[in-house]
């Protein structure tokens, strides 16, 4: 079963636009849950523009299901001198999904070239996993770093799925092709399987049915645009729809 984690971090970018705590970015993670939701995952930056670091404390006794924190293991945080890896370890969440964010980017849009970073990697993944931390790397669906990703000794990896969305509404067959072919080298390689980056209420479906065996999507910023006109327990429902 494919489970959907959502990405709450829209939340907190609308909390963050007025101050205050509206919309409660910890009461929203917690209704994701009753809805349904088998995930929560949080994104913080060094610039705290959307999760802050505190957020990431207040969210994680409250989570009930799967705890998936996504970063640059590089990243410092802007509001005090605490690193990522610190934050990670601290909170020992189910999962730490490591994203190569240069700072400043709008969002998260490659991912790692496990070549060049191949002794970096290894180094990140054991020191997570030594803390009972399950990690996966952000990459994208290249054959080539799904299997050096593998030689890191991660558990999985996250294909970023932003190629397909943008080619899904011209050709969709064409769109997931090396999607398809990139899970298959991840089950080769004995990796767990995610996915995540613009998937949507469009084109979640047809990507699952190609590649049926993800263990996990994440996703927020179109889930969060949804529940502005279906609210949150009845798009919630219909992204888990896309999924069975």
């Amino acid at each position: 079963m494919t489970k959907l984690s959502v990405n709450i971090n829209k939340v907190a970018t609308i909390r963050n636009a007025r101050g205050g705590n509206t919309p409660n970015v910890k009461q929203f993670a917690i209704d994701c849950e009753r809805f349904g939701a088998q995930g929560i995952t949080v994104h913080p930056r060094p610039d705290e523009r959307h999760i802050r670091y505190a957020d990431v404390y207040d969210i994680k006794p409250i989570v009930t299901t799967e705890f998936n924190i996504e970063g640059n293991p590089k990243g410092i945080s802007k509001s005090k001198p605490y690193g990522f890896i610190d934050l990670v370890k601290e909170i020992r969440p189910t999962q730490v999904t490591l994203v190569p964010d240069a700072e400043g980017v709008l969002t998260s849009n490659a991912g790692w070239d496990t070549v060049k970073n191949q002794e970096y990697l290894c180094d990140v993944v054991k020191e997570f996993q030594s803390c009972g931390i399950r990690v996966s790397i952000f990459i994208d669906a290249n054959p080539k770093m799904i299997e050096m990703a593998a030689k890191t000794g991660t558990d999985r990896v996250e294909l970023y799925t932003e190629s397909y969305a943008s080619g899904y509404a011209t050709g969709r067959e064409e769109a997931v092709k090396p999607f398809v072919e990139a899970a298959k080298v991840a089950r080769d390689c004995g990796l767990g399987l995610n996915a995540g980056h613009d998937l949507s209420l469009e084109n979640l479906a047809y990507f699952h049915q190609q590649i049926p065996w993800v263990d996990e999507v994440s996703i927020g910023h179109a889930l969060i645009s949804d529940a502005l006109y279906l609210g949150i327990e009845e798009t919630i429902h219909r992204y888990l729809a896309c999924l069975k």
